[in-house]
């Protein structure tokens, strides 16, 4: 690609609402957590744990692509650790150009020790605020409820999260095996999130079809939709996404390793902004993917021909689904748009 290019795009502003906690450790950081924490690592894993916690080419699924988080969650669950990671995101976010992140995370994964979900949320929280003071860039935090845990513990999840909306929280998730286990099963723990009047984003339309995002919009209160991208198979869906004007987290480098899209050839990131739908461009998990937010603006330039223009659009569109209100919304547009004017693309 062109030098010059590359070197715009670093200089862009950008804004990642979807990125995962625990897909973004730095392997390092794991290798010195296991010492701390006197725990051993795999045998094998001697040198560079890179391989254990990045996906390569071979990958054949979402379920395959989530077996890596399995590497590191022995070692994150101590308010240390979580703190240590959620603040070294930041500083990952904030290296690639980025003005915004929200960072989410299941909580009931790190309290196999002995932590509350309540505790996971906190440290988390004070992990970020540590990350925004030194690298000057806002964080925020996005709860996950995980699809395979019963209604029960996300009823649990929820209210952890409402504890904490508006001192670090934004919104709630659903993620995991969308295959497996489909939106519907958790209707009644998004009843209770929106009536807290907790924002709602789930993961839809990835590994499990187009009915899932209607599922999402219509049923659980979704505000967005993390990735979905197969709602390309069903018109009615696409017109219920633009009627509502329901953003989309697309995650490019991602969605194409987890084959919800066969290859950048068939990626519909082009023909959605055509049709009007709000895109947003995201990492997902920087380590699992081997993937930056420059990188994923650098593959739009390359595969589908994104301009700078149409980039800044990106960032533009961020800012807009960010679940910031008020005042903070209100700034963190302003910012896009004078980085963008300094580059003379004022949208």
């Amino acid at each position: 690609m062109d030098q010059a290019l590359l070197e715009q795009i670093k200089r862009l502003p950008k804004i990642d609402l979807h990125v995962h906690l625990d897909g973004s450790v730095k392997p390092d950081t794991i290798r010195e957590l296991a010492e701390a924490q006197g725990k051993a690592l795999p045998a094998g894993a001697e040198g560079d744990l890179t391989p254990w916690m990045q996906i390569d080419e071979n990958c054949t699924s979402l379920v395959e692509y989530l077996s890596k988080f399995d590497f590191v969650l022995p070692f994150m669950q101590t308010a240390e650790a979580l703190e240590r990671i959620a603040q070294e995101v930041v500083q990952q976010a904030a290296e690639a150009g980025c003005l915004y992140v929200e960072v989410r995370f299941a909580p009931m994964l790190h309290t196999l020790e002995g932590l509350s979900a309540s505790d996971a949320i906190r440290h988390t929280i004070a992990g970020l605020r540590d990350g925004e003071h030194l690298f000057g860039i806002k964080a925020r935090v996005i709860v996950i409820c995980m699809r395979h845990d019963s209604v029960e513990k996300n009823l649990e999840v929820i209210e952890a999260a409402k504890e904490y909306y508006g001192q670090g929280v934004v919104a709630v998730d659903l993620a995991g095996d969308e295959a497996g286990f489909p939106p519907q099963i958790h209707r009644s723990v998004f009843e209770l999130a929106s009536s807290y009047e907790l924002p709602i984003t789930i993961h839809a339309g990835e590994a499990g079809g187009s009915g899932n995002v209607r599922e999402s919009i219509t049923r659980l209160g979704a505000r967005r939709i993390g990735h979905g991208v197969r709602i390309t198979e069903d018109p009615t869906v696409i017109e219920l996404v633009k009627a509502t004007r329901t953003p989309l987290e697309m995650c490019p480098v991602s969605n194409i390793q987890t084959k919800a899209v066969s290859g950048w050839d068939t990626y519909p990131i082009r023909s959605f902004m055509e049709q009007g739908i709000i895109v947003t461009v995201n990492t997902d998990n920087m380590t699992v993917s081997g993937t930056t937010m420059n990188l994923e603006y650098e593959m739009l330039a390359e595969h589908c021909g994104f301009t700078l223009k149409e980039l800044a659009q990106l960032a533009m569109n961020s800012a807009e689904a960010a679940f910031l209100v008020g005042e903070e919304k209100e700034e963190l547009k302003a910012a896009v748009q004078s980085a963008l004017n300094q580059l003379d693309l004022s949208l």
